[in-house]
């Protein structure tokens, strides 16, 4: 039996939301089709950070306290500290098309997923990589033959990595080695009909909240398949973060870039989860 929960609304005005995280208590999130990252205060008011003007999507920090920024269309990952933005690495060579959502684990290991084909030109889905870039900003392929690798997580021991196959409709896990490096593929789960998975987030009881946009909802899923809470929105959920036991949710109304500069229809919704938050991001 699927529990349903109720939300409300903590912010809106947004473009378009995506890699929600917390940090020191704030939510952040790139608000991708405004090319900016912002953070929120307690009250739900907006503070633009940086601006990202090949449109920022994933976010995490190094153990010294520097912003990375997933900076999509140029394929580079960007590291941000006090005003200054550099580039950690250039993954152009490696990553076939449009980078997307990426995790950054304790020792400040980033696994980078991309699109894999051209999206909005309506090409035809084709599989991809999976990208770790090591703290020095050195880049490697570490998981080949995923269908658009979108969110991901690390759990708590640092040993299993699980990454949202966004056209393939499925969560896979991977065992992650000393050496970063994914080996023992396996499907950790599948989702509803109906539903993909876009932004995820890991919880201290074994599930994995996922944002559908096809859905209209954030689901929370264990291994297997089943779900066992579901939350539904007026619109596509695209990426969702715990903070403890709040569950913040990014929804809009659309993720065309041309609407939703003209709507700024995005939106962060709240609900109280029946588990904290665990493991990365």
């Amino acid at each position: 039996m699927t529990i349903e929960l109720k939300s409300t609304r903590f912010a809106q005005g947004l473009h378009f939301g995506e890699g929600p995280r917390i940090r020191d208590g704030q939510l952040w999130c790139s608000d991708m089709h405004a090319q900016r990252v912002v953070r929120f205060d307690d009250s739900g008011r907006m503070d633009p950070v940086l601006e990202v003007s090949n449109d920022p999507s994933g976010l995490g920090w190094l153990p010294d306290g520097d912003l990375l920024v997933v900076s999509m269309r140029d394929r580079r990952l960007l590291r941000w500290r006090d005003g200054h933005t550099s580039v950690h690495a250039n993954l152009f060579d490696l990553a076939p098309w449009h980078c997307n959502d990426m995790v950054v684990d304790a020792t400040g290991r980033a696994y980078v997923g991309n699109f894999g084909f051209d999206l909005p030109a309506g090409a035809k889905p084709t599989t991809t990589n999976l990208i770790c870039v090591e703290p020095d900003g050195s880049a490697r392929t570490v998981a080949d033959e995923l269908m658009f690798p979108n969110g991901t997580v690390i759990t708590p021991d640092g040993r299993t990595l699980i990454v949202a196959e966004t056209f393939a409709s499925r969560l896979t896990a991977f065992d992650i080695g000393a050496d970063g490096n994914l080996t023992n593929r396996r499907l950790w789960a599948t989702m509803p009909k109906g539903a993909v998975p876009d932004g995820i987030c890991l919880d201290q009881g074994g599930g994995v909240w996922v944002a559908s946009p096809t859905t209209n909802d954030c689901l929370r899923v264990v291994e297997g398949g089943e779900v066992s809470h579901r939350i539904a929105f007026d619109r596509g959920a695209f990426a969702c973060i715990l903070a403890d036991n709040t569950l913040y949710t990014l929804t809009c109304g659309d993720s065309r870039p041309e609407f939703c500069r003209a709507h700024q229809t995005g939106c962060v919704e709240v609900a109280e989860a029946p588990y904290a938050a665990a493991g990365w991001p």
